[in-house]
């Protein structure tokens, strides 16, 4: 049995573990901390659960807007991304983002997690905690595979999947969240500034969603995808009913991603449930009208991106806003999600065959940005503008938002640079017609449906 004590939910500060013993492979002397009870381990758990199902989520949606000739392709850069990452991140990016901080820049110590005592309730907790945060790591390296598929050669993919997962994701998160392990003794700089990012909007999707779209940017687009005048050519998914079906899983595993932050079994999960339902909704119907308006007809895709976009724009203040707030945030990211997939793909010429860049990047971005606005009092710890409390939350909240999306795109930048020059980073041109599931795995996605035309 687990012994009960005081613990604070995420916002105020993570209750984490006693002292760790001394584990054989210990990075450094193992910190002192708190024990969980355990009904917080049990929800924790569960949370995390709930959020690597959202891998099959991510599958969905990337298979669905791409063609049936990449489907397989698409399932094993998802799979590899949590496979691979996940060892990455246990053995490299868990210290580098909650050791003990340098300079605010990211953790210098943290200690073995394969030496912990599991016969403690402390080295429980420690594990428990650990695989927490390894999904959310899986999460933010797997939105990159969308913005580079059915061009991208899958070994290299792997090396920048084990790149984000060991080095750029934790050390941008170090910044926000470092003092959830060990308290003032891990804060990095964004965290000793007051910034606000409860869940991830920018330190997991606003961050794989500007390294995909550096990535994107560097690939270049798909065949075809662009004609001699320049224009923009659409290249259909195979199965909306696919992707829908992706969407409908990621939105049952944001509650994992969301109420589970809190890592504790406290009375606000249930009301950061409803924020973060509430803004999917509206999220949804703001791209439904915005497509409606444009188009003329309320398309499947981009109302599928809206819902997506109202989840990740809610992530950074769900436990700080109003009801009221989360429709106001998930209606602004879905009504801005539209044109935003539009300019990137037809003015910037970016290819990113399923907006990940968008939904992702700038309404990770944006969201975190507008909890400066509407941080409510009464619901969380801050207040916003809107309600009086002056413009320090906000300029904290731009500050870290751009900071975070300015370190995902340079290193993005950087690291595919690097891997096409190092290892090739694009397939052949007769491979991308052929299809990745032939040329990459051997095999296809839809026996018997094959199709080596681009067309």
């Amino acid at each position: 049995m687990f012994a009960y004590s005081i613990c604070w939910p995420r916002r105020a500060m993570l209750a984490g573990l006693v002292v760790l013993g001394t584990p054989a492979l210990a990075l450094a002397e193992a910190p002192e901390f708190f024990t969980q009870s355990s009904a917080n381990l049990l929800w924790t758990l569960i949370a995390a659960i709930l959020v690597m199902f959202m891998q099959a989520g991510f599958a969905m949606v990337e298979a669905g807007f791409t063609r049936a000739k990449n489907a397989g392709n698409i399932i094993m850069k998802n799979l590899l991304d949590f496979a691979a990452g996940s060892p990455a991140y246990f053995l490299v990016g868990f210290a580098l983002m909650f050791g003990a901080d340098a300079a605010g820049v990211f953790g210098t110590s943290g200690f073995a997690l394969a030496g912990l005592d599991t016969t403690t309730p402390e080295g429980q907790w420690g594990l428990t905690f650990w695989f927490f945060q390894s999904v959310f790591a899986a999460t933010s390296a797997t939105i990159v595979s969308g913005a580079l598929a059915e061009r991208t050669q899958f070994r290299t993919y792997i090396v920048s999947s084990l790149v984000i997962s060991a080095l750029i994701y934790p050390i941008s998160g170090h910044w926000a969240w470092g003092n959830l392990w060990l308290g003032d003794e891990g804060a990095g700089w964004l965290a000793q500034m007051g910034f606000i990012d409860f869940a991830g909007s920018s330190v997991v999707h606003s961050l794989g969603g500007w390294i995909a779209l550096a990535g994107a940017l560097v690939l270049g687009p798909r065949i075809g995808k662009y004609g001699p005048d320049g224009k923009a050519r659409a290249i259909p998914g195979h199965s909306i009913p696919l992707a829908g079906l992706g969407v409908f899983i990621l939105w049952f595993g944001w509650f994992g991603f969301n109420p589970g932050s809190t890592t504790a079994a406290t009375g606000d999960i249930g009301f950061i449930a409803v924020t973060t339902s509430l803004a999917a909704c509206a999220g949804t119907l703001g791209a439904m009208i915005m497509a409606w308006m444009r188009f003329g007809k309320p398309d499947t895709s981009m109302t599928l991106n809206g819902t997506l976009a109202g989840l990740v724009a809610i992530t950074a203040g769900c436990a700080e806003v109003s009801p009221m707030g989360a429709l106001a945030i998930g209606a602004i990211a879905g009504l801005v999600v539209v044109p935003s997939i539009e300019f990137i793909d037809k003015t910037l010429k970016i290819d990113d065959p399923v907006g990940a860049s968008s939904v992702h990047g700038l309404c990770g971005t944006l969201g975190t940005i507008l909890v400066g606005f509407f941080a409510a009092p009464g619901f969380g710890s801050n207040t916003g503008l809107l309600y009086g409390g002056g413009a320090g939350l906000l300029l904290t909240q731009i500050t870290g938002a751009l900071a975070i999306a300015a370190w995902g795109f340079g290193c993005g930048f950087i690291l595919f640079k690097v891997l096409d020059a190092l290892m090739g980073l694009r397939v052949s041109a007769e491979e991308e017609l052929k299809g990745l599931d032939i040329t990459e795995h051997g095999m296809e996605g839809y026996n018997g449906f094959q199709i080596f035309a681009n067309e």
